[in-house]
């Protein structure tokens, strides 16, 4: 008799170069660097970092950040697919429905040679804040913005997606959204993107299984119910009875615990006190009073007296950023995948370089 593992729950499947976890000790680290290390710079080098396998230097900086750039445009076409969502439905749907539209617009659809993946790659990672940006825009009654090269990445996506150019604090924190979430080993999403990738299939394929994958609320669309709890509770003083309610009721708690981490999430502490940075800047720390109470409420009853070892995932305050930044709940998982388009894609580089088709096997019962 074989051991099944549900949800093959700490199988080691394949090895990667481009990330690791200690979920004993709260570490992560990508290509080698710790995220704390990375939150400290542009997004841009963290994407180029992901796909390369080193930091860039200046000048490899400047001509990767110039090729995003460029590509940020979307043509006509793909305004035109993007007007006829329904738009009663999360941005990531039509982020799934564009990319899949993108494709067929793509000379190099089909041509999976290392040079064809790495243009498709600077198209995906530059357009998805485009796409979304776009979305957002036309279903709230307004045309979509042109990008603004002489913006960051974080930066101009807050620029297409409000039609302002974003603060300073704003724009920091947006960029270290999306590097905090850039990776992340094998989640379930960036899995499905090596699975579709290990049947050598095309690139932009992989991704759509992966932004399928995502949107599942016990992954990334955990942010978007993080955000929609957090609307749930009035005050501080009311979090810790809605907490008990919860516990009580057995019902999960939306942004706690995580299937790899014994304790903190490393994204975690760093979002928190994004957090808090964000409330004190805007003068309002009611929110951010309300998830910190739920927090302690959540550690004092499951970690400290039940001994579940049940803390904030990166959902939980990135969650409460989106709050503070304006963010609309059906959102927050399409710019979940804008930061980390750039991991799936250096998971499927580093799949195709070293492919054996992905097929495990199933016990008749």
């Amino acid at each position: 008799m074989v051991e099944i593992i549900k949800g093959l729950q700490d199988v080691i499947a394949l090895e990667t170069h481009i990330s690791y976890i200690d979920g004993e000790n709260g570490i992560l680290r990508y290509r080698g660097i710790d995220i704390n290390d990375l939150v400290n710079l542009p997004y841009d080098s963290v994407s180029y970092l992901l796909l390369k396998g080193s930091l860039p230097d200046v000048t490899e900086l400047a001509t990767f950040s110039k090729k995003l750039k460029d590509e940020r445009v979307i043509n006509e076409n793909l305004i035109q697919a993007i007007r006829t969502c329904n738009f009663n439905i999360e941005a990531m749907d039509a982020l799934r429905t564009v990319v899949s539209h993108m494709s067929h617009c793509d000379p190099d659809l089909n041509d999976n040679s290392h040079d064809a993946n790495i243009r498709k790659s600077t198209k995906l990672i530059s357009r998805f804040p485009t796409i979304v940006a776009s979305f957002s825009r036309i279903k709230n009654g307004y045309e979509p913005l042109m990008p603004d090269t002489n913006l960051s990445h974080g930066a101009n996506f807050l620029y297409m997606l409000n039609g302002e150019k974003p603060e300073k604090t704003v724009t920091e924190i947006m960029e270290k959204d999306f590097i905090l979430i850039a990776e992340h080993e094998l989640n379930a999403s960036t899995f499905s993107t090596r699975i579709t990738a290990s049947t050598l299939s095309d690139l932009y394929s992989a991704i759509i299984s992966g932004l399928g994958t995502l949107k599942g609320p016990l992954h990334g669309g955990a942010r978007m119910a993080v955000m929609n709890m957090l609307d749930e509770v009035d005050s501080s003083d009311d979090a810790e009875q809605y907490v008990m309610d919860l516990i009580e009721n057995h019902q999960k708690i939306m942004g706690f615990g995580h299937r790899v981490y014994k304790t903190y999430d490393p994204r975690s502490n760093i979002y928190k006190g994004l957090a808090k940075k964000l409330a004190e800047e805007k003068s309002d720390t009611t929110l951010y009073e309300i998830a910190e109470r739920i927090e302690n409420t959540v550690i004092r009853e499951l970690v400290e007296k039940r001994n579940k070892p049940i803390y904030p995932n990166a959902d939980f305050y990135s969650g409460v950023i989106y709050k503070y930044l304006g963010l609309h709940p059906k959102l927050a998982t399409s710019v979940f995948a804008i930061g980390r388009v750039s991991g799936w894609i250096a998971h499927c580089l580093e799949q195709y370089s070293d492919n054996k088709l992905i097929r495990p096997r199933a016990r008749s019962v």
